[in-house]
């Protein structure tokens, strides 16, 4: 999609609704996935949350007590201005780096642990994002991603697809005054993999166990894998 190559200021034009419709727009049941997430996520010292965009789901890796620090890395400085000032007024330390997933600025075997909400169907290399993910991660540790999905259910399926689809691009055009930004999210969701596809590309990028849950009835699916 050629929106990808400018992923950073489409997400900057949408930063001040971006919390608000979200939560509007999943019917509030994003916090519970993301509550999921760090469910399934062993005790780490250091975290790379990556497309860490509003903060949401470092404040909730913050907020567990099992995460010592996390930082976090995005192409939007805008929704990591937005996440910074979410995390010191919650009186959260967070570190933000400005930088592309596909392209990280960290080096070798630097994390505990992996994250990243949301932002793989965004990478415009999903292959080079995930051998990232792997490169930075110290051996026999966990990377858990959480993205949108497809409910593997025909008739679930088509609601979904009709509320994606037309219902959630106009909501997202008159609240954000932005035309592209969630035409853009529905086609980043339909045409992305999930499920299985997705962890041949977890066990292409090097890791092991790669594992998926769908939640929400397969709206959402998290992943986890091992690095050996």
């Amino acid at each position: 999609m050629e929106e990808k190559k400018h992923i950073g200021l489409l997400f900057d034009r949408i930063a001040d609704s971006y919390d608000g419709l979200n939560h509007v727009l999943s019917l509030d049941i994003d916090r519970i996935w993301r509550r999921k997430t760090v469910k399934a996520m062993p005790p780490a010292e250091h975290v790379l949350d990556v497309c860490i965009g509003t903060a949401d789901l470092t404040i909730a890796m913050l907020r567990s007590g099992k995460i010592g620090r996390v930082t976090g890395l995005d192409l939007s400085d805008k929704m990591m201005a937005i996440g910074r000032a979410k995390c010191e007024k919650r009186n959260l330390a967070a570190d933000f780096v400005h930088g592309n997933a596909q392209e990280m600025p960290f080096g070798d075997k630097s994390f505990d642990a992996v994250t990243c909400a949301f932002g793989c169907r965004n990478f415009q290399d999903l292959d080079a994002g995930l051998r990232e993910m792997y490169r930075v991660l110290k051996p026999g540790k966990q990377v858990t991603i959480l993205d949108l999905s497809y409910p593997a259910n025909p008739v679930i399926r088509f609601g979904y697809d009709l509320y994606f689809s037309h219902i959630l691009p106009t909501i997202g055009r008159l609240l954000s005054r932005d035309k592209t930004a969630y035409t853009y999210l529905n086609r980043s969701v339909k045409y992305f993999c999930w499920g299985e596809e997705f962890t041949r590309h977890l066990s292409d990028a090097g890791f092991v166990n790669a594992r998926y849950k769908p939640l929400s009835l397969g709206i959402a699916t998290l992943y986890t894998a091992i690095k050996e």
